[in-house]
């Protein structure tokens, strides 16, 4: 990542609840999606945007004691929150991805998700990461939301407001058009435009029905109707369907979203991986 990464991200950023919120929530299908990189004992792997850690203690378990496996983040409070859960043998550095303090052509993988939408030029991200890679070395690229979130299977018109009030709210913040986050919907053209080989892609959806287990219901109540949306997005909607939605979020309110035995939530996960 550049200086300031196209959300605002400095290494003073901290987004440690939300990710592990994230992780807790979406466990098993970001499981599946590293298993079905057929990993093996003793590889050696990076995690670039390791944010927690979660992620690097599922990726120990694949390559056993013998494997090398590396964390790094821009921010210091997820290196520090990585540090703490996670044993010594497993090196964690708090580090730009566009500057890896790593040597070149040294791992068999290269895991990065949900980074590239941080940086404002995908394409030299992706060329600097895929320098850590030996020959035939593969890049896991993975993005969430590819397919927006879809809390009101039941209403399509309240979906469409707040969708589009968020990305208002971006726009405004961080100065930030769509345009500028199209990568994170072109993943299979930015590894290629990296000259990455055999590039492949597999997306997996994260669907919850009621009633929702504990992670579930704390990664959407906390990460996304208080802190995605929230007091944050009333400028961007009218004082009605702002009330509307703020019953729904509220779990002490008879209409909580999450307790109408209708809740349908979808949300993708999309792992595209190249070759060196």
């Amino acid at each position: 990542m550049s200086a300031k990464g196209l959300l605002g991200d400095t290494p003073d950023r901290d987004y440690s609840r939300k990710l592990s919120l994230f992780n807790a929530h979406a466990r098993p299908e970001l499981r599946a999606a590293m298993a079905g990189l057929q990993l093996k004992s003793g590889m050696r792997v990076v995690d670039v945007g390791c944010g927690t850690g979660e992620a690097l203690t599922w990726l120990r378990e694949a390559l056993g004691p013998d494997g090398t496996l590396v964390g790094l983040d821009l921010a210091a409070a997820h290196v520090r929150a990585a540090r703490a859960h996670l044993p010594a043998q497993i090196l964690i550095a708090q580090a730009d991805a566009l500057r890896p303090p790593l040597p070149a052509a040294s791992f068999d993988l290269v895991w990065c998700v949900n980074t590239l939408n941080h940086v404002r030029d995908p394409v030299r991200g992706i060329e600097r990461l895929a320098g850590l890679l030996r020959s035939s070395g593969r890049l896991a690229l993975g993005q969430s939301s590819l397919l927006p979130e879809m809390f009101f299977a039941w209403d399509a018109r309240l979906e469409r407001i707040v969708n589009e009030a968020v990305r208002q709210y971006y726009r405004n913040r961080y100065g930030a058009s769509e345009r500028e986050f199209g990568a994170v919907r072109a993943l299979v053209g930015v590894l290629r435009q990296a000259r990455l080989k055999n590039v492949r892609s597999r997306t997996l959806m994260i669907e919850r029905v009621s009633p929702l287990s504990a992670d579930d219901e704390s990664y959407l109540t906390e990460a996304i109707f208080k802190n995605t949306w929230g007091e944050r997005l009333r400028p961007y909607m009218s004082a009605q369907d702002y009330d509307e939605l703020s019953k729904l979020c509220d779990p002490q309110d008879p209409a909580f979203a999450l307790r109408r035995p209708d809740f349908h939530y979808l949300q993708s996960f999309t792992l595209v991986v190249g070759e060196l």
